[in-house]
C-alpha cells in the first residue's frame, strides 16, 4: 500500500512539473523526468534545500555539486533502478552519498545528475544482521560503524579492523580502505569482508566475492566508488574485549621513536598477549595541541607541557598503544604491557595509562566531536591531508615537514603510524607505496576562516612539493587529484587495471563523477591510450 501511494506522489509530482512547464514555456532536463517514472518505493526530493544540502561534505572545501535531484532509496531495487535510468540513453551522473565525510566533494556530481542517499536520508529498514556461529555481519551498505558496532556487540562479537570515527557509512569506508590503529594486525577494513552486494554503473545487482565475480570484488574494495554503489557487505567478525588499557608515551627523538612504532608492529603475528592490539601515534608542535580534542586523554588539571621537555626542535612525538582484554584477566595484562613497555625507549617520565570501556575506546572522537559541535567548531573546512610515506623516507619526511615546513603552530592533529603491507590485498583497487612498512601520516586540520583555510591549503601543496622535489614517493589516502595524469601516477602500476574494470562495469563513465577520475562524457570512449 505504502509503494502505491508513493507511487502515486510522484506521479502527481511529474505531472505538475509537466503543467508548470507548459504554462511558463520552459524546459525540464531529461533526467527528470527519467528518475519521476522509474517507480520507486523511496523518495525523490527537488527542493532546493536539499540539493544544497549534498553539495557540502565535511571537507566543505567544494560546493559546486551539481545535483538535479536526490533520491532517498527504500531498498537495494531503488538504487539500481536509478542507475539503470541513468545508463539508458541519455545518461547521467550518480553519486553515492554516505554522511558526507569526504573532504574534496568526492560523493558530489561533477555534473549535472542525482545523488542517491545511502546514509543520513536512506528509507532503507535493513538492520544489520549477526550471524553468531559464522562469526560475520551483514549490513546495508549506508549503515554507520556505530551502529554495526552496537549490534555485534549484542552478541558478544566486533569486526577486527575500524576507523578512528565511527560515524561514517560502511560502503564509504570500504570504498577507500578504511584504517586505524589496528591495520598493522588485522589489514585495514577491505581486508576484512567476505562478501558484497553491488549495483554496477549498468545498472546491474550482482553479488561478489573472492568466488564470485571476484574482478568486481577486488575492483570496489578501495574503488574510490568508480565501479559500483555497495548495497550489502559482510563482515568478519571476532570475540569482543570488555576493557581496553589505553596507553600513551611521548618521544624527543623521532629515530627513537619510529624505531618503536615499527617494532611494535613486527610483532602482529605473536600471540595476543606478546602484542599490543592497537599502534597510533601523532606529532605534537605546540603545546596547545598536547591537550587538545585529539588528545583529550590527558588530565586538564595536569598538562603536559613541551617546554617541560627536551624536545628536539621543540617537537614531541607521541606513541600510542592499547591492550585489549577481560574483568577477569586483568592482572596477567597488566604483566604483560609492562613486559612490552621495557622494550622501548619512551621518555620514562611520560608514561599515562587509562582504563575504558571497550565501545568507549572505539567511540572516543564521537565524545569529542560532541564537545565541538557545542562550541560551534565541528562545522568547519577541514583541509585535511592524508599521505602514506614509505618506511625507507620517512625520516626526511620528519626533517623536512614536521621541523620545517609546519612551524610551531598546526591548527589541528597530526597522526602518525606504520602499517605492514602484507597485510593488503594488492588485488584491491587501494594504493599503498612500494614497501614492505609504511606509514600513515594524516594532517587533520581545522580552518576557522577564510585566511586561516588558505594557510593550510598552501601548506598542504607545500608539503606535496616537499615531496616531489625530494623524490619522496608518498601515496595520497583519501586521494584527491585534479588531472588524468595525476591520477594515472597515484595509480601506477594500477592504473591498466583499474581503467578496464571502469569500462566494463561503468562504460558511461556515470558513477562517482566528483572523484574526477573519468571525465563523464558519454558521447566518447576511453581509448587505448589513457590504458
Amino acid at each position: 500500500m505504502a509503494a502505491v501511494k508513493n507511487n502515486l506522489v510522484i506521479i502527481l509530482l511529474a505531472f505538475a512539473i509537466s503543467r508548470f512547464i507548459l504554462t511558463v514555456g520552459l524546459t525540464v532536463d531529461p533526467t527528470l523526468t527519467e528518475i519521476l517514472h522509474v517507480g520507486l518505493e523511496g523518495e525523490v526530493k527537488l527542493e532546493a534545500s536539499e540539493l544544497e544540502a549534498v553539495s557540502l561534505d565535511f571537507g566543505r572545501l567544494s560546493s559546486r555539486g551539481e545535483a538535479l535531484a536526490v533520491v532517498q532509496p527504500a531498498s537495494e531495487n531503488d538504487v539500481a533502478r536509478v542507475v539503470k535510468a541513468a545508463y539508458n540513453r541519455p545518461p547521467f551522473a550518480v553519486s553515492a552519498r554516505g554522511h558526507g565525510h569526504s573532504i574534496n566533494g568526492q560523493a558530489d556530481t561533477r555534473m549535472k545528475g542525482v545523488v542517491i542517499e545511502m546514509g543520513r536520508g536512506s528509507r532503507v529498514s535493513f538492520l544489520p544482521r549477526v550471524y553468531e556461529k559464522e562469526m560475520y555481519v551483514d549490513v546495508w551498505g549506508g549503515e554507520l560503524w556505530i551502529h554495526v558496532l552496537k549490534a555485534t556487540l549484542e552478541y558478544g562479537l566486533a569486526p577486527m579492523s575500524w576507523t578512528d570515527y565511527l560515524y561514517l557509512s560502511v560502503g564509504g569506508t570500504l570504498s577507500n580502505a578504511g584504517i586505524s590503529g589496528q591495520t598493522f594486525n588485522h589489514g585495514p577494513q577491505i581486508s576484512n569482508v567476505f562478501e558484497l552486494d553491488v549495483v554496477t554503473g549498468k545498472g546491474e545487482v550482482l553479488t561478489c566475492s573472492e568466488d564470485d565475480n571476484s574482478d568486481l570484488f577486488h575492483a570496489v574494495l578501495g574503488g574510490l566508488g568508480q565501479f559500483g554503489i555497495i548495497t550489502r557487505a559482510r563482515i568478519a567478525l571476532q570475540p569482543a574485549p570488555q576493557r581496553v588499557r589505553w596507553i600513551r608515551v611521548l618521544y624527543s627523538n623521532f629515530s627513537t621513536f619510529s624505531k618503536d612504532q615499527e617494532f611494535l608492529i613486527s610483532l602482529h603475528g605473536k600471540p595476543a598477549s606478546q602484542r599490543f592490539d592497537y599502534v597510533e601515534g601523532f606529532v605534537i608542535v605546540d603545546d596547545g595541541l598536547v591537550n587538545n580534542w585529539r588528545s583529550s586523554f590527558f588530565s586538564s588539571s595536569n598538562p603536559v607541557k613541551i617546554s617541560s621537555i627536551n624536545a628536539e626542535g621543540s617537537v614531541l612525538y607521541c606513541l600510542e598503544m592499547t591492550k585489549n582484554y577481560h574483568q577477569g584477566n586483568a592482572d596477567s595484562t597488566d604483566e604483560e604491557i609492562q613486559a612490552l613497555l621495557k622494550k622501548l625507549n619512551f621518555i620514562e617520565t611520560s608514561v599515562f595509562t587509562t582504563d575504558v570501556g571497550y565501545m568507549d575506546f572505539l567511540d572516543r572522537v564521537h565524545k569529542a566531536e560532541v564537545k565541538l559541535r557545542y562550541k560551534g567548531l565541528w562545522d568547519v573546512a577541514h583541509p585535511w591531508l592524508n599521505l602514506f610515506v614509505p618506511k625507507s623516507r620517512i625520516e626526511d619526511f620528519d626533517k623536512g615537514v614536521f621541523k620545517g615546513i609546519l612551524g610551531n603552530k598546526t591548527s589541528g592533529p597530526i597522526l602518525i603510524y606504520p602499517m605492514n603491507k602484507n597485510k593488503w590485498d594488492h588485488r584491491s583497487s587501494a594504493v599503498t607505496p612500494d614497501e614492505e612498512v609504511f606509514y600513515l601520516v594524516a594532517f587533520l586540520r581545522s580552518a576557522l576562516d577564510a585566511e586561516t583555510l588558505e594557510y593550510l591549503s598552501n601548506q598542504n601543496r607545500q608539503i606535496l612539493r616537499f615531496c616531489h622535489d625530494s623524490k619522496i614517493r608518498v601515496k595520497q589516502y583519501l586521494p584527491h587529484c585534479t588531472t588524468l595524469e595525476e591520477w594515472k601516477d597515484h595509480f601506477g602500476d594500477k592504473w591498466t587495471q583499474f581503467n578496464a574494470m571502469k569500462m566494463k562495469f561503468d562504460p558511461q563513465r556515470i558513477l562517482a563523477t566528483g572523484q574526477r577520475i573519468f571525465d563523464f562524457e558519454p558521447s566518447t570512449v576511453i581509448s587505448k591510450d589513457d590504458m
